[in-house]
C-alpha cells in the first residue's frame, strides 16, 4: 500500500480548524505536519483529530509558531525542539512513525522566517539553520528512513520565487539561506518535488495583499526533503492549490509526497 505525507502551514489552527478536517477527509494521507499552531498545548484539538483517525504530536506556543504531526499511525519517541540550542520558540517536532511499511522517523519544522539580512532576526535564523543541520544529520544517522517536511521559509532556486531578478538578495532568496538548504541536500536528503517533472511557477505561499494568489505571485517554501534510503520509493509529489482557495484560507497551502 503507498503511503502520503503531507506538509501545511496552516497559519492558526484554532481558525482553520474546519479546513483541515475537511481537507482530511477528503485527502486521508498518513501523517501530517502542521506549521503555524499559534496555540497553546491545552488548547490543542486532540479530540477532534482522534474522532478524525488521527493521533497528534504537537509543541504548541501562544499567538506564534508551533508545530505537530498528525499520523493515522502509532507515533513514538517524540523530541521537541532542536537539543543543544536554547530557542523559547516552538519550532521543530520530530516522532518515528510505526507504518505498515516499518518505522519511518519525521521531522516537522517551521524554519525562522528571518524578516531581512543584516538584522537580529535574520543571524538568529543562520544560528538556527546551523543547530538544525546538526540535528538532522545526528536524526540520518540513527533513523535512515527519514523525512523532513515543513515550512522551510527558503526558495532554494530561482525558478521557486515569482519575481527572482527583482527578489534577489531579499529574504527567501539569499546565497546563505539557499546554501544552508544545500547543506541538508548533501547530508543525504532529496527536494521530493524535484524528483519529478513539474509545472513551470509551481508555489506553495502566496501573500494575502495585492491578489497575490490570483496573479500568482507567489514563492515555493514549503519543502518535503527524503533521506536516500526512501528516495527510490517516492513515486509522486505535488502541491495542492485547492486549499488556498476557500474561504479566508491560510497562505500556504498543502505539499504532499507519495512513497510506493
Amino acid at each position: 500500500m503507498p503511503m502520503q505525507i503531507a506538509t501545511w502551514n496552516i497559519n492558526s489552527l484554532t481558525v482553520r480548524l474546519p479546513q483541515v478536517l475537511n481537507w482530511l477527509a477528503a485527502h486521508p494521507v498518513d501523517v501530517l505536519g502542521l506549521q503555524e499552531l499559534k496555540l497553546t498545548d491545552d488548547k490543542f484539538p486532540v479530540a477532534a483529530l482522534r474522532t478524525a483517525g488521527y493521533e497528534a504530536a504537537f509543541l504548541g506556543q501562544k499567538t506564534y509558531n508551533g508545530v505537530a504531526l498528525l499520523s493515522r499511525h502509532p507515533l513514538r519517541d517524540v523530541v521537541r525542539n532542536l537539543p543543544g540550542l536554547e530557542d523559547e520558540q516552538a519550532r521543530v517536532i520530530a516522532a518515528t512513525v510505526d507504518t505498515p511499511q516499518g518505522a519511518l522517523r519525521v521531522i516537522n519544522g517551521y524554519f525562522v522566517n528571518g524578516q531581512a539580512p543584516g538584522t537580529d532576526k535574520f543571524a538568529y535564523k543562520l544560528r538556527w539553520l546551523e543547530a538544525l543541520h546538526t540535528q538532522v544529520q545526528a536524526e540520518l544517522a540513527a533513523h535512515p528512513r527519514l523525512v523532513l517536511v515543513g515550512d522551510f521559509n527558503v526558495t532554494p532556486e530561482d525558478r521557486d520565487s515569482f519575481d527572482p531578478d527583482g527578489l534577489r538578495g531579499t529574504i527567501h532568496h539569499t546565497v546563505e539561506e539557499r546554501q544552508h538548504f544545500q547543506a541538508l541536500l548533501a547530508l543525504g536528503l532529496s527536494d521530493a518535488y524535484r524528483l519529478f517533472e513539474q509545472p513551470e511557477k509551481s508555489y506553495s505561499w502566496w501573500d494575502y495583499r495585492m491578489l497575490g494568489f490570483q496573479k500568482n505571485r507567489g514563492l515555493r517554501i514549503d519543502h518535503i526533503l527524503v533521506s536516500d534510503a526512501l528516495r527510490s520509493s517516492v513515486t509522486a509529489c505535488h502541491i495542492d492549490r485547492a486549499p488556498r482557495k476557500n474561504p479566508q484560507p491560510s497562505d500556504h497551502t498543502p505539499v504532499v509526497v507519495t512513497l510506493g
